[in-house]
């Protein structure tokens, strides 16, 4: 299973036929430009390719009203100044003789997108469109969107394939109402969107568009706003907002399809938002969501207007949705104040109708309040930075091997994936020697010989030959092993290295935040905190320094979910690792989807640089389960969730007070009326 491009040359006839600056922007350019840069990059060429087809008028019908449809129709046969007269009817909308087919071509991309991925043809996909469509009301043009794209495939996926919990995620710069009021009754359709609200004073200047509009009747807690009050989001803000409001939410509603009204107005440069996220902020979100619905994610493209910006960022998405690693994010990882506000009246009208956002209730302390750079940059800056950050990315090429292991069951690579790498290769015996001398329990050939393999793996992943690894070890050895991969990593090249033990694992008792005692390991001339420890399935929730932290495995799906997105993931965010070490270790007590879930996350804060060490004693599933999920295919479903403990919840908050003041993207709400509020 592949993904899916869907697109039709034929979308790019419509084109505004007389000045209107508003409209202007919304041009065929953004198409074509988008698809010559998928081209150049290689990424169309490994999608599977869909010709789009037209809506049929019963389609449509899923959505607009008849007369709707049949004043659509009839543009087809109007006058330049015919069409600019019905136009002006409508708020920020032209047609064109040729935006009827185009609309349907459109919203049948967006069908064929959902069919192809509900029939297990493709994975997921991208239906690269325009007109837009998430503005579209029943009987209402609106907003450069003529039929409501993504409402018509989420009905037509009610409809034709029987499912019965859709998500729909909305990240474009504006508010899709359209799609709000097609589904706020119904609880079927949970419906995400964030956007520049400016408490009401940016378009569309809806009431309904701010956080305490949460559905209606029994859609109530169905439908969540994040509205942006400031110009000037960024990476950190963007993916708060994923970490601290969505997933929590979207896990607990176990969606059996993802629909993406992707935005990329909402993109650095881009005219119409004004916000700082960086194109590969996107790829980011994007892994995220592949966590859930078994993977099924079908975009749909809608705004965006900054034609650089804008493919830039469809190119990130569609290496995501292709499971390539993200790249790291850029910038420090601290969320303005304004969006922190947000963020907290999001959860704070949401906490009535979901359990998961119940179980992560408090404030912290108002000594947290960030120090965020100023909000409103000149477009000459903006245009500066994607300048620079594109050079940066053309710098990180993929590396040439996704995934490899290493592997003591010869027969568990039968059920692997065809392009994952079975790694044969083993360090310099005098190296290995050398590294394993301090330690009795690499005495063992056995030890030696897993150990010589972890080495060589590491070595690959460091020099950029491999994206990410698994490597199995001896029980006896694990905690051995992990103390040579960490000395080994930081003395190879990693600058910043967060190693997640799981299970009966100790910190080594001479490394320290820094990096360990013998070593002096500095950058720009001074010492740096350069080590990040963190073990999940300790006896207590203890931070005994802001790099070394320790909780208790969480016994509930909740639990565990809250202690990954409401602590690893912000903990890993913000210490931004350029490798991840994952040591999975004797009585680790996790079950195989949750090793998955967390190894899978754990992609996006390094750029994909993870390797992890699985004890032998562990299911001989495992190492294939986290291969897959490494390779970017999707994390098996966690199971039914149950709400965290009253242990688990108590736990949970007293670690994140302690460590807050450092890492901020913990971070949740903020004092009222402080910097940045407004």
């Amino acid at each position: 299973m592949g993904t899916a491009l869907v697109y039709h040359e034929d979308m790019t006839a419509a084109r505004l036929l007389w000045d209107d600056p508003e409209c202007e922007i919304e041009c065929p350019e953004r198409l074509t430009t988008a698809l010559e840069r998928l081209q150049q990059r290689g990424l169309e060429q490994r999608c599977l390719r869909l010709a789009a087809r037209e809506a049929s008028e019963a389609e449509l019908g899923l959505v607009h009203s008849p007369e709707y449809v049949a004043l659509l129709q009839g543009t087809q046969a109007l006058g330049t100044g015919e069409l600019q007269t019905l136009s002006g009817q409508y708020d920020a909308v032209y047609f064109h003789p040729s935006t009827f087919h185009c609309a349907r071509l459109a919203a049948g991309a967006a069908l064929q997108l959902v069919d192809a991925v509900l029939a297990g043809a493709v994975r997921n996909g991208l239906a690269l469109v325009r007109p837009p469509g998430h503005h579209s009301q029943r009987a209402a043009a609106n907003g450069f969107c003529v039929f409501n794209n993504v409402a018509i495939a989420a009905k037509h996926a009610q409809r034709q394939h029987g499912l019965h919990r859709i998500l729909i995620v909305d990240w474009d710069v504006h508010h899709g109402q359209g799609i709000q009021y097609i589904f706020e009754d119904d609880p079927s359709v949970l419906y995400f969107s964030w956007h520049r609200y400016e408490h009401g004073r940016f378009w569309p200047y809806l009431r309904e568009s701010d956080a305490d509009a949460v559905g209606q009747g029994p859609g109530l807690g169905f439908t969540v706003n994040l509205p942006w009050n400031q110009v000037g989001m960024g990476n950190a803000d963007y993916v708060a907002a994923f970490l601290h409001v969505l997933l929590p939410v979207a896990f607990e509603f176990n969606p059996e399809l993802v629909l993406v009204s992707a935005g990329f107005d909402s993109a650095i440069g881009d005219p119409e938002g004004q916000m700082q996220a960086t194109p590969e902020c996107f790829a980011h979100l994007t892994q995220l969501l592949q966590m859930l619905a078994g993977g099924r994610v079908c975009a749909v493209l809608e705004g965006g207007y900054h034609l650089e910006s804008l493919s830039q960022s469809v190119c990130m998405m569609v290496q995501a949705l292709l499971g390539d690693p993200a790249p790291p994010l850029s910038g420090p990882m601290v969320p303005h104040a304004s969006a922190l506000e947000s963020i907290e009246s999001v959860r704070v009208a949401q906490a009535p109708h979901w359990m998961s956002l119940q179980q992560q209730e408090g404030r912290p302390s108002p000594l947290l309040l960030p120090g965020g750079p100023e909000f409103k940059a000149a477009a000459t800056q903006d245009v500066a930075a994607l300048s620079s950050l594109l050079d940066q990315l053309r710098l990180n090429p993929t590396p040439p091997v996704r995934t490899a292991v290493a592997l003591t069951a010869p027969d568990a690579a039968l059920a692997l994936p065809s392009d994952v790498l079975c790694e044969e290769g083993s360090a310099p015996q005098e190296e290995t020697q050398a590294w394993a001398r301090p330690h009795e329990a690499l005495a063992q050939d056995r030890a030696l010989t897993a150990l010589g393999k972890v080495l060589y793996l590491l070595d690959r992943i460091l020099d950029g030959q491999v994206s990410s690894g698994i490597a199995v070890t001896p029980a006896s050895a694990a905690a051995a092993t992990l103390d040579v991969a960490i000395r080994c990593g930081l003395s190879h090249g990693a600058q910043r290295l967060l190693c997640l033990a799981v299970g009966q694992l100790d910190r080594p008792p001479d490394l320290t935040d820094d990096g360990y005692d013998s070593q002096v390991m500095c950058m720009s001339g001074s010492a740096s905190r350069r080590n990040l420890w963190l073990n999940i399935g300790g006896k207590e929730a203890a931070a005994l320094s802001m790099f070394h932290v320790s909780v208790p495995l969480p016994g509930t799906t909740g639990g565990f979910l809250s202690c990954v997105l409401a602590l690893v993931l912000p903990l890993a965010y913000s210490f931004q690792p350029d490798l991840v070490l994952v040591a999975l270790g004797p009585a680790h007590g996790l079950r195989d989807p949750q090793a998955a879930l967390l190894a899978a996350l754990l992609r996006g804060p390094a750029g994909g640089r993870v390797l992890v060490l699985v004890d032998e004693e562990s299911t001989p599933q495992l190492a294939v389960v986290l291969a897959r999920v490494l390779h970017g295919e999707a994390a098996p479903s966690l199971g039914p969730f149950s709400m965290a403990s009253p242990e688990e919840v108590q736990a949970l908050m007293q670690l994140r007070g302690q460590l807050e003041p450092r890492w901020k993207m913990l971070q949740v709400a903020t004092e009222a009326g402080g910097p940045g509020s407004g």
